[in-house]
């Protein structure tokens, strides 16, 4: 039996509430007393509360007033239970937004307290959702932040800002006072007040090495801004973009506008309207436009109405001559 598969099995014993004879958990496990040992200091690490009896007729029992699944989550497997289901719960994926959030509150109130207590910082510090594709972000630099954040709590960490010109520059150490984890597009980016520059900053999160909450806490200030979000596609706007990206659709403004939310600008134009983007890469508005049940022309860029036309040649090879139904379209928007 592997390591964790027998972890599961004896919190499966434990979750019965009776007394376990050391002896007895041993043989049902088939490891020695020492190992059994490890194994409940390992639940205990884990914020399951287990009560010892020492001697000859020592055992093992849960406390009471524990109940809990035979679960057995490390720190980065909570944090993709809460990112995956918060995505799915902010409908990234039609029709489960109510299912996900059923689901994340349900695993949320049976995890052990420090789980619990990670899982609802990220769950509640978090605005936006996130696409995939973007930087890699590590899971424990999420949870610092989305604690500090919940907490307010003050917060230090490594900053390597973006190069300028194609120069790089020294990585620097704040300190801040966090406000709020924005997933926007396919980055993260905690938004906070920096105490060194006496200024609202917002700082990619694959850039943050080494977060530290401090245990010193702060009055929160008031935000410049309509929500963090905007403050962040704010910053983004003055830094500027690589591409401006403009597409007229005959598809009505606010049913597009439901659809990108706050990723783009949506204008009526007619019947029609007119979408803009600024962005660093052209995918992201491609995949907007493949899901969009709209006709469209693309007006700028023209690399992105250069993928336009390869995105069409390549799903005309796959469905085949003859398959495609007259008047077929893509998929729509899902239901918000």
């Amino acid at each position: 039996m592997s390591t964790s598969a027998r972890m599961l099995r004896l919190l499966s014993l434990l979750q019965t509430h009776r007394y376990w004879p050391g002896g007895e958990l041993s043989e049902r496990l088939e490891v020695s007393p020492r190992t059994l040992r490890r194994d409940i200091d390992r639940l205990r690490e884990l914020g399951y509360d287990v009560d010892a009896v020492r001697g000859v007729a020592g055992g093992y029992q849960l406390r009471a007033g524990g109940v809990l699944p035979p679960l057995l989550l490390d720190d980065e497997e909570a944090v993709a239970i809460a990112v995956g289901l918060h995505t799915v719960a902010s409908g990234a994926v039609a029709g489960l937004e109510e299912t996900a959030l059923q689901a994340l509150t349900k695993v949320s109130a049976l995890m052990p307290p420090r789980l619990r207590r990670r899982m609802d910082a990220l769950r509640s510090q978090t605005d936006g959702v996130p696409w995939g594709g973007g930087p890699v972000i590590d899971a424990v630099v999420l949870t610092v932040l989305a604690q500090a954040s919940r907490d307010d709590e003050l917060l230090t960490f490594g900053y390597q800002a973006p190069p300028r010109n194609g120069q790089s520059s020294d990585p620097t150490h704040r300190r801040v006072e966090p406000h709020r984890l924005v997933s926007l597009g396919r980055r993260w980016y905690l938004v906070a007040y920096d105490r060194d520059r006496q200024d609202w900053r917002s700082f990619r999160v694959d850039r943050i090495s080494d977060p530290e909450a401090t245990g010193q806490r702060f009055r929160p200030r008031e935000l410049p801004a309509e929500d963090a979000p905007a403050f962040v596609r704010a910053g983004i706007k003055a830094v500027g973009h690589r591409y401006v990206v403009r597409v007229r659709l005959t598809a009505a403004a606010d049913a597009v506008e439901a659809y990108v939310g706050r990723w783009a600008t949506v204008e009526p134009d007619g019947s029609g309207c007119v979408m803009t983007m600024h962005t660093d890469t052209l995918d992201w508005p491609l995949m907007v436009l493949a899901h969009l049940d709209s006709d469209f022309t693309v007006e700028e860029p023209p690399e992105l109405a250069d993928l336009v036309a390869g995105a069409a040649v390549r799903f005309g090879r796959a469905v085949g001559p003859g398959q495609l139904s007259p008047g077929a379209r893509p998929a729509g928007p899902p239901r918000r």
